[in-house]
């Protein structure tokens, strides 16, 4: 699968590399190990520069040269970090706030070309037409072969109400798409929510921001005033891809106990060797009360059903994988993305910073994420004839330098061969062209279906292929996951 996409970002999304992360930020930080200087290396650095000064065919300014040698030394030890210009950090900024400019597409590369992962709802990569599975390979007259995903990615962003022009290619199509798309700045909904049937409530967050906590309050609240007698609750996490922390462990907050551990990190900083909690002061980003004050009491008892797929990255996993350890939520859908590691902002001047990686994350019992992911209690297939192309999708353990899984040894997702890789395209693609774009919380989607029927107690439509070697993991009692389900 690492042959079929090798990187991962979003586009818009504040130039977060990779699947966006539970991140925290820092001001600048002068850290010194204490380790001496590695000298001969630092000369052999001064000597290359040097070199490219006096030989290189072309004057090549000092600024540029200096600028990627950090680039390239930071995104050189995993997927995650990366040195954050003057744009890219303001746009990283931005994207926690739940705003951004750009087209509106979480993209990865294969074979050269930028391949979309999936369109965000309502962007106008979405209204123009784009699908998950599409490659571009034209931005306007530019060939993308030979870029790498942060050049196409920069080429695809731009101010307000400019237009590109897209070249796709789509399985399901003969001849090239030149598909237009008018850049805007995008606010992202984060929570959205409604009864699907008396007595039932489904609330999804698509991605977590600064305001997702008090948004997802307010609309619990709504929900519980429409439905006072709620017999269970969906929350959706599937494709989301991440965020910011005090999201995840406000959003896990509404469901547990106040002050049970959330979440745990160990790095190699004692700041990064933490615990957080479900209490204010952990999920708080703004002044004043708690946002989770007035929500309803039975929020906390309510039967609840978290759905999760291969989109599902970082905060989503921290809150997937904190209930299912308190055993607070059945767990439904595909195993997750896998993505366990903070990344911390250090601010190195005003307008630059380092996205560096600096912790590992663990669920209460103390399982890592980390390029395993979090494995439903109950699998099931995004549609009722098989995952779809969601069961092709990178997860962490595909990304080139990922970090291992350090608690749990030989976990780690594996991909498939090249050739059942091919294959399993060849038969995906043509069942795919017979199916609309899944619009999540709608009465055609299928996994949302059987956690409304477990929920009420109904059998459950399982997973026909399981693909986890591992399906049962530390600390889950699957004989009381799987209670009232039939095959």
């Amino acid at each position: 699968m690492s042959s079929r996409l090798k990187n991962a970002g979003l586009i818009g999304l504040g130039l977060i590399a990779g699947i966006a992360g539970s991140m925290q930020f820092d001001a600048l930080a002068q850290k010194n190990s204490g380790a001496p200087l590695p000298i001969e290396e630092l000369r052999q650095l001064a000597d290359v520069f040097g070199l490219i000064k006096s030989d290189y065919v072309e004057v090549v300014e000092d600024k540029k040269l200096l600028t990627e040698a950090i680039s390239g030394m930071v995104a050189s030890l995993d997927p995650h970090s990366a040195y954050l210009d003057k744009k890219a950090f303001k746009e990283l900024r931005e994207g926690t706030q739940g705003k951004f400019v750009g087209l509106g597409l979480e993209v990865g590369m294969e074979d050269g070309y930028v391949k979309v992962i999936s369109p965000i709802e309502d962007s106008p990569a979405y209204k123009a037409g784009l699908k998950a599975g599409d490659l571009i390979t034209r931005l306007d007259s530019t060939p993308v072969k030979g870029m790498t995903l942060d050049e196409a990615v920069k080429r695809m962003r731009g101010e307000p109400n400019t237009k590109i022009t897209l070249t796709v290619a789509r399985k399901d199509e003969d001849k090239p798409l030149l598909i237009s798309v008018t850049r805007q700045e995008i606010r992202v909904q984060s929570v959205k929510g409604k009864i699907i049937e008396p007595g039932y409530g489904w609330v999804r967050v698509s991605q977590f921001q600064e305001p997702t906590v008090e948004d997802l309050a307010k609309k619990i609240t709504a929900l519980y005033a429409q439905e006072p007698n709620m017999k269970g609750l969906v929350l959706d996490l599937r494709n989301d891809p991440g965020g910011v922390l005090p999201g995840a462990i406000g959003v896990s907050a509404v469901f547990l106990p106040r002050d049970v551990s959330v979440v745990s990190t160990n790095g190699q900083l004692p700041d990064s060797k933490a615990t957080y909690y479900a209490r204010r002061d952990f999920y708080a980003t703004r002044a004043g009360g708690d946002p989770l004050a007035k929500l309803p009491e039975a929020v906390k008892k309510v039967k609840l059903v978290v759905l999760v797929n291969s989109g599902s990255a970082s905060a989503s996993e921290i809150v997937a994988g904190a209930l299912q350890d308190y055993k607070r939520a059945t767990i439904i859908g595909t195993q997750t993305f896998g993505k366990g590691s903070v990344q911390t902002i250090r601010q190195l001047s005003a307008d630059t910073a380092v996205k560096l990686t600096t912790a590992r994350y663990y669920t209460p019992n103390g399982r890592s994420i980390q390029a395993r992911g979090i494995v439903p209690d109950l699998m099931v297939d995004e549609y009722a004839d098989g995952d779809g192309m969601n069961g092709l999708r990178l997860r962490e353990a595909d990304l080139q330098k990922h970090l291992t899984n350090d608690r749990d040894k030989g976990a780690e997702v594996k991909a498939a061969s090249v050739v059942d890789e091919l294959e399993e395209q060849k038969q995906l693609a043509a069942a795919e062209k017979k199916r609309k774009p899944l619009e999540f919380g709608s009465k055609e989607d299928f996994q949302l279906a059987q956690a409304l029927n477990h929920l009420q107690g109904k059998p459950v439509q399982l997973s026909k292929s399981e693909k986890v070697e591992n399906k049962k993991e530390p600390g889950i009692n699957a004989s009381d996951a799987n209670k009232g389900d039939k095959n």
